[in-house]
């Protein structure tokens, strides 16, 4: 089995009008999602991302850029991963068909993770 990257873009809750009784109701589900794959034995884990951070370009040293990275103004909102084993991309498709934020113009993004050591 290989193992998949996926990257949750877009849903920011914040600006999503919701309330505290419908954050907490999506939680619920992101809670089951993550569970029914790892009771699947498929998960490696993920984590939620904060939605602020700092972008670093340029070259070494003085022409170094650091920047930070306002979520609210981004386009893509980068709220969080989960890694998962899976034989092939099509497997991972079918995974997402359960991804929480779809309905909130949600986007999942995957990437196979690259095994240097085999």
């Amino acid at each position: 089995m290989k193992e998949y990257m996926m990257i949750f873009l877009g849903a920011d809750y914040a600006n999503a009008n919701l309330s505290q009784e419908q954050i907490q109701e999506r939680m619920g589900k992101w809670f089951a999602w993550g569970d029914k794959m790892g009771k699947a034995g498929i998960l490696v884990g993920g984590e939620a991302l904060a939605a602020g951070g700092k972008r670093i370009s340029g070259k070494a040293g003085k022409d170094r850029v650091i920047t930070d990275t306002p979520a609210i103004e981004s386009k893509e909102l980068i709220g969080g991963y989960y890694t998962v084993k899976a034989e092939s991309f099509d497997d991972v498709v079918k995974i997402t068909e359960d991804y929480p934020d779809f309905d909130l113009g949600g986007t999942v993004e995957i990437r196979e993770v690259i095994n240097f050591d085999q």
